[in-house]
């Protein structure tokens, strides 16, 4: 079993290479049966890139860019992505379970209704990506990742750790954000600092979230 400590965090994350695990090769991720597993699929350009109601159960996706990605009750368990190119990609109503998704773009995302369970995004470009009602129900991180203007909303990301993100202009909304663990990262240029009560900061970070909240209220300081 690997595992990955990041701040209050320890993620579980998939171990593709454990002894007797056999990985096969495959063409598409699209299975009439619904289910797709232990199986490897990368080095791919693809126009489209559709999946409803199909499960992904230990495998690898790697290397995989594609114009235009709609996941529709998309469930992953023991998956690794890497160095892919997902785009605007439109993910609803799913649920990840000890996923690790690395050096990937998902730059406008739309990500609506997603559950995670011990998954960890690292290095990743997640720019004006928008999360909804994503909660997390175990531990997740999100490590040196860009969520510049970034927007969540409605989502329960209690516990969940940002560590070395770009967060510039990256909005929380209304949600539940209890012992998120936001060490690590700059704040100065938050939105929705009202929304982060019971949140988890360093020695210092005080003043980049004072910072953030003049700059978003608009207030201006002077002595005249």
């Amino acid at each position: 079993m690997s595992t990955r400590t990041v701040g209050t965090a320890t993620i579980t994350t998939p171990d593709l290479n454990e002894p007797g695990l056999y990985l096969a090769n495959v063409s598409t991720l699209d299975n009439p049966r619904g289910a797709v597993q232990d199986f490897a699929f990368g080095d791919a350009d693809l126009r489209a890139l559709d999946l409803a109601d199909t499960q992904l159960i230990t495998g690898r996706i790697h290397s995989v860019r594609s114009q235009r990605v709609r996941f529709e009750s998309l469930n992953l368990h023991g998956v690794e992505i890497t160095g892919s190119d997902l785009g605007a990609a439109r993910w609803n109503g799913s649920k990840l379970t000890r996923v690790a998704i690395r050096d990937t773009k998902l730059l406008g995302a739309t990500l609506d209704g997603l559950v995670l369970d011990d998954v960890l995004f690292e290095n990743c470009k997640l720019d004006y990506t928008t999360f909804t009602k994503v909660r997390a129900t175990g531990p997740v991180a999100l490590v040196g990742c860009v969520l510049t203007e970034a927007t969540f909303t409605d989502c329960d990301l209690s516990n969940v750790a940002f560590f070395d993100c770009t967060l510039r202009l990256t909005e929380f909304g209304p949600g539940r954000y209890r012992g998120a663990d936001l060490r690590g990262s700059d704040l100065t240029t938050l939105r929705g600092v009202a929304h982060l009560a019971h949140v988890r900061i360093a020695p210092g970070q005080q003043h980049e979230l004072a910072r953030a909240m003049v700059s978003e209220l608009d207030i201006v300081v002077g002595d005249d």
